[in-house]
């Protein structure tokens, strides 16, 4: 468990990530992160735009769908 303490940042508040975190996140200075509410209520912390991975499944599930049309497009 990580403790983790609320500074002020100009007229915001923010929470500094220790290094190993952010390796653990596979993120660096300048990369964005997401805050997902859990359905339990908490917090998940998550360098993975949820709204892109929705998208991403959805052109999979055209992808398998239209299969052969596509290879035949492909010709």
């Amino acid at each position: 468990m990580k403790h983790l303490k609320i500074r002020k940042i100009g007229n915001s508040y923010g929470v500094v990530l220790p290094k190993d975190v952010l390796d653990h996140l596979k993120v660096k200075e300048g990369d964005e992160l997401f805050l997902i509410d859990a359905p339990d209520g908490s917090l998940k912390i998550t360098p993975h735009d949820p709204e892109h991975e929705k998208v991403v499944e959805t052109a999979r599930e055209v992808m398998r769908e239209y299969r052969d049309t596509f290879k035949e497009l492909a010709k």
